[in-house]
């Protein structure tokens, strides 16, 4: 039998990442699991997830300031809203004055109105814009900044909650979050079962 050598195992690992699934374009956990390392294969699953979380449908939400982004330029949210108590609006002005259950449809049939049950902005403690894989790592594991949540609650926050859920079905002229939350989920769950590592930057 042929001896294999380093330069030729690190091709056919190379040629088996580059045929391996992904699923719209985020890598289900099953592609990291030639990782020995836990720690190493903790990192690249939360910089798989981070293309998840530097998509415009999460970023949009998650402003470091008290103005909504919006659109996939990422464009200050018109008309001019504030976060306001809760992140969900100014007195007279709230997020479900316009937002309700559900998107609804221009009839110009050009694009449509985001909506679900709550619609509100993440607490500024966990503004996301403009700042790195390693940062944002660590806001989320930080219970001082991540509504007290646990790395479980966190999971099942990813995994489950209908607000995130929506960044995948966010309706006409939008583009979707790359991926699936199932498989969002399933990276979460990797991530914390490794160490819950961080990125250095």
């Amino acid at each position: 039998m042929k001896t294999l050598t380093k330069m030729t195992v690190a091709a056919l690992l190379w040629a088996g990442a580059a045929d391996a699934e992904t699923v719209n374009g985020l890598r289900t956990v099953d592609e990291f699991g030639a990782i020995a390392d836990d720690t190493e294969r903790s990192v690249a699953l939360f910089k798989e997830m981070f293309v998840v979380i530097e998509s415009p449908r999460c970023l949009n939400c998650h402003p470091v300031g008290d103005v909504p982004a919006q659109g996939d330029d990422m464009h200050p949210h018109q008309p001019p809203v504030v976060r306001g108590d809760g992140g969900m609006g100014a007195p007279g002005m709230r997020c479900s004055t316009c937002h309700g259950a559900e998107n609804v449809a221009f009839t110009t049939g050009q694009g449509s109105i985001p909506g679900h049950n709550p619609w509100n902005l993440a607490p500024i403690e966990m503004g996301w814009i403009g700042k790195s894989a390693a940062e944002i790592c660590e806001q989320l594991k930080d219970p001082e900044r991540n509504g007290n949540r646990t790395l479980a609650d966190l999971h099942e926050h990813n995994a489950h909650d209908g607000l995130v859920g929506w960044g995948w079905e966010p309706g006409e002229g939008r583009t979707p979050a790359p991926g699936t939350q199932e498989v969002f989920g399933e990276l979460t769950q990797a991530w914390i079962d490794t160490g819950a590592a961080c990125p250095t930057m």
